[in-house]
């Protein structure tokens, strides 16, 4: 007990007088410095690009079975779609993202985009290197709906994580901020005005 006693003397003998040496402020915990973005090549935000225009092509073809989209991103990448600013479950894992692309046990039947011949178009590619690769937003245009060749819509924009990997850039997480419900513009529901009660009547 006495020993116990002495070594808790002792520590907070020793704070103090660190304390003392500094002013009577406490020390100052020790910050790591701010980890910096790594710094992309031209051969870098060329490949970013390139990933983002094979996703288009490969869910508007449906191509390998869906395999092709799906092997964009990384084994654990996920697809987060919102819609109307809600958020659905995420789509993760390589078989359930060949099937959200039409693919995969759907086997490429019955895909409602490939039937009217809408085409993916994404524009706008802000790309930005952070420590663990980059992170990007583009705009995405939808042409082709109802199966009119010349009907065009804006169907929201995407927040991309990018991380680069053995096979080359890939899909981190992919989040879809949608306008558009399986191609129909989605109606946010009205906005209801409050009643104001009436006063008492004076009748």
């Amino acid at each position: 007990m006495a020993r116990r006693r002495s070594l808790r003397v002792d520590f907070v003998t020793a704070a103090r007088d660190t304390r003392a040496s500094n002013g009577g402020r406490r020390p100052r915990k020790e910050t790591r410095p701010a980890q910096k973005p790594v710094e992309l090549t031209a051969l870098d935000y060329i490949q970013i690009q390139q990933l983002v225009a094979k996703y288009a092509r490969a869910i508007d073809t449906c191509s390998n079975n869906g395999y092709d989209y799906a092997d964009l991103y990384t084994p654990d990448g996920v697809f987060l779609p919102m819609v109307n600013g809600k958020s659905v479950p995420g789509i993760q894992g390589r078989e359930k993202l060949a099937e959200v692309s039409g693919g995969g046990s759907k086997g490429c039947k019955n895909v409602p985009w490939i039937e009217q011949g809408v085409h993916h178009i994404y524009v706008n590619h802000i790309i930005t290197p952070t420590p663990e690769g980059a992170i990007g937003t583009v705009d995405m245009m939808m042409i082709g709906l109802d199966g009119d060749p010349n009907k065009i819509e804006s169907d929201g924009y995407y927040d991309d994580v990018y991380v680069k990997t053995a096979q080359g850039w890939r899909f981190k997480q992919r989040t879809h901020h949608a306008l558009l419900d399986a191609g129909k513009r989605v109606t946010p529901p009205p906005v209801r005005t409050p009643v104001t009660p009436s006063g008492p009547s004076t009748r």
